[in-house]
């Protein structure tokens, strides 16, 4: 797949780059993305959640009545879960949700996830530029040139700058990151990639 890559004011800068096809031209695994981002989810979640049982609640051992003769039902403890107040049955405890996943499993679903991007023609390249200042109105420009503004956006960077970062915080559709941090679930939960010239390169290479 070729794309031109643009320059930061919208306008091709006359040069034109090929996707590899292995990463960009895949027949995508949608099992592999469902795993990845189940995982990438999963791991999301803090698990602390607690709830007390009747062993934790803190109320009288006392026997509420006598065993027998009382006209109702047998009770020990005020404890009981059926008792407002007291120790819940079967609450959650603290875990981790997070699960394993192969390395090949998880670069299958990256690349399938860039697949799916390159078939919706939903990728741009522009070419590398940096900010002087950390500008949100600057980024935003830049987003509008690109027409890649108003819809949520992954923009992924060869290496880490600051000022872009800074500049893109506050925009709730935008998400910038670099070609380390890049997964399927961003890449998923974008409706378009705005690629850095030199991230396809990256990939090409780690993928050797």
């Amino acid at each position: 797949m070729e794309l031109s890559v643009l320059k930061i004011d919208g306008n091709e800068s006359g040069k034109k780059v090929t996707l590899d096809e292995s990463i960009f031209g895949i027949e995508p695994n949608d099992h592999a993305i469902y795993l990845d981002v189940k995982q990438y989810l999963a791991n999301q979640r803090q698990g602390t959640h607690k709830t007390k049982d009747r062993s934790e609640v803190s109320y009288s051992t006392k026997k509420m009545g006598r065993q027998k003769g009382g006209g109702g039902a047998r009770h020990g403890s005020i404890k009981s879960n059926i008792y407002v107040g007291g120790g819940r049955a079967f609450g959650p405890k603290p875990h981790l949700y997070g699960f394993k996943l192969n390395k090949k499993l998880k670069q299958l679903a990256r690349f399938s996830a860039l697949s799916y991007k390159a078939q919706e023609n939903a990728i741009v390249m522009v070419e590398p530029f940096a900010l002087e200042a950390s500008k949100t109105k600057e980024f935003i420009k830049i987003l509008d040139n690109l027409k890649a503004n108003g819809r949520r956006t992954l923009f992924v960077l060869p290496e880490n700058s600051d000022n872009i970062f800074l500049s893109s915080r506050n925009l709730q559709n935008v998400n910038v990151i670099t070609v380390d941090e890049i997964n399927t679930y961003a890449i998923m939960n974008s409706y378009q990639l705005v690629l850095v010239d030199g991230v396809q390169d990256i990939l090409a290479e780690r993928r050797k």
